[in-house]
């Protein structure tokens, strides 16, 4: 008996470095403005104020629902349930990969403004939309499960 608890206190102790060997999925509001996030997978998390000069942030986690998890994020209180548009911060978590994305739908709520998604692994790439819209082509990257994947709104610059 004492042998099969130690076994399985191992076995909890071995899994604990993969637990937390993932990155966040981190939005910071560099606008001059509040913006209002959800995080959706198989279901809507709460509301998320996000002041100017604040940031939100989640672990990097599988949605068995949906697949993957949508910050979904509006310049418009309470904009996820009025047809507000809205940018869709996406990402989806494989066994040592994070797949993530932008788009917009209903319209461009930062129009104007440049938006950035930056890993903190400098070797994945960034999705850059230097006057707040799709500028076209795949805007689907990939990096490693432990980088965090930051989008920063209303950025400086690429």
């Amino acid at each position: 008996k004492m042998h099969f608890s130690t076994a399985v206190i191992a076995s909890v102790a071995a899994l604990a470095p993969l637990a937390s060997a993932v990155g966040n999925a981190v939005v910071t509001n560099h606008c001059a403005f509040p913006v209002y996030l959800w995080s959706v997978g198989g279901s809507v998390g709460p509301k998320q104020t996000i002041p100017a000069g604040g940031s939100y942030s989640e672990a990097l986690h599988h949605d068995s629902a949906s697949g993957g998890i949508s910050l979904k994020i509006t310049t418009v209180d309470n904009g996820l349930y009025n047809g507000s548009p809205q940018t869709n911060f996406a990402y989806t978590l494989d066994p040592g990969t994070v797949w993530y994305d932008l788009s917009d739908v209903f319209g461009d709520p930062f129009s104007g403004k440049t938006i950035v998604v930056r890993p903190t692994d400098t070797a994945c790439s960034s999705i850059c939309w230097p006057q707040g819209v799709n500028p076209g082509g795949s805007q689907t990257k990939n990096c490693n499960s432990d980088s965090s994947i930051n989008l920063n709104l209303c950025a400086a610059k690429c």
